[in-house]
């Protein structure tokens, strides 16, 4: 699944596609990229289509001033299908690619088969302090200082050492180190605090998707979460299962926020099995669905 790009409306997108089969929509979370997949594409790719892109403002992706609100990614995500040939996908994001995968399925759920929230962003305020702290006045320059060339040989040389004694929690080390790592470049810095800001305040999560889950009544809906998650508290998983009537709800025992790398093959199986046992969706919301959404 080499790396490819397309040019949309004048902007760089990368993306990595590969396999046969129903198409599987992968959406990474913040200073990610489609390499936080790696471990699940190959066996995904046995028995479905696996697409996943870099976000704009992420990976290798194109960086300039825009628009990186969770509905300007909903909709480059939009534009990527239509310009590979595709009309409709199982849709899967994990933490603020959650988040993304909400907002997509409400802008255009004729082209959303399924949904599945992995350890997912816009269900509730709780969310890391480090996170809210990166929103205040001056964390730019906090940030710069974190990501300087001396700052970031120390934290490889710890993160080695980890890989090394082969500790437990080692997919997330590296996971973490190449979400840290990215941040060394100011484009990608400019464009996290951009997308952090747009989703996150000093209070916490600023955009919520609760009051909407109810429209996902009719879309299969499965939600994996790490029971050790230390971003996003696993108590946003057991009310979003409470929300949407049908949904599937998959907790793992010993697992933190990237279960696709902790757990790769219960992650896959529990994916395989989930879209292999429902029916894709074909939704159309009804003016009564809409008012209750409106009034809440």
């Amino acid at each position: 699944m080499e790396r490819q790009e397309l040019i949309i409306h004048g902007r760089s997108v990368k993306y990595r596609l590969g396999g046969k089969g129903p198409l599987v929509l992968l959406i990474h979370g913040m200073a990610g990229s489609a390499t936080t997949w790696k471990q699940v594409m190959p066996a995904l790719s046995e028995r479905f289509t696996v697409l996943a892109p870099d976000l704009l403002g992420h990976g290798a992706s194109d960086k300039s001033q825009g628009d990186y609100s969770l509905g300007a990614f909903a909709s480059m995500l939009r534009d990527l299908m239509v310009a590979l040939g595709y009309k409709r996908a199982t849709v899967v994001g994990q933490s603020y690619g959650g988040g993304i995968a909400m907002q997509f399925a409400y802008q255009y759920p004729e082209r959303c088969e399924r949904m599945v929230l992995v350890d997912a962003g816009g269900l509730g305020p709780e969310v890391n302090p480090l996170l809210r702290l990166l929103t205040l006045p001056g964390s730019e320059a906090a940030l710069l200082l974190a990501c300087a060339p001396p700052v970031r040989s120390i934290v490889e040389s710890i993160g080695r050492l980890a890989l090394r004694k082969k500790l437990e929690n080692a997919p997330v080390v590296a996971e973490l180190w190449r979400s840290y790592s990215s941040l060394g470049e100011v484009e990608t810095r400019r464009a996290f605090l951009r997308t952090l800001r747009a989703v996150i305040d000093p209070r916490g999560q600023a955009v919520s998707a609760i009051s909407k889950l109810h429209l996902a009544a009719q879309m299969p809906t499965l939600i994996i979460w790490g029971e050790e998650d230390r971003i996003i508290p696993v108590e946003h998983a057991y009310a979003a299962h409470e929300a949407i009537p049908g949904s599937w709800l998959e907790i793992i025992d010993g697992v933190g926020h990237y279960p696709h790398c902790e757990a790769p093959d219960r992650f896959v199986a529990s994916l395989t099995e989930f879209i292999e046992s429902t029916r894709p969706a074909r939704i159309k919301i009804s003016r009564k669905q809409m008012l209750r959404s409106v009034s809440r």
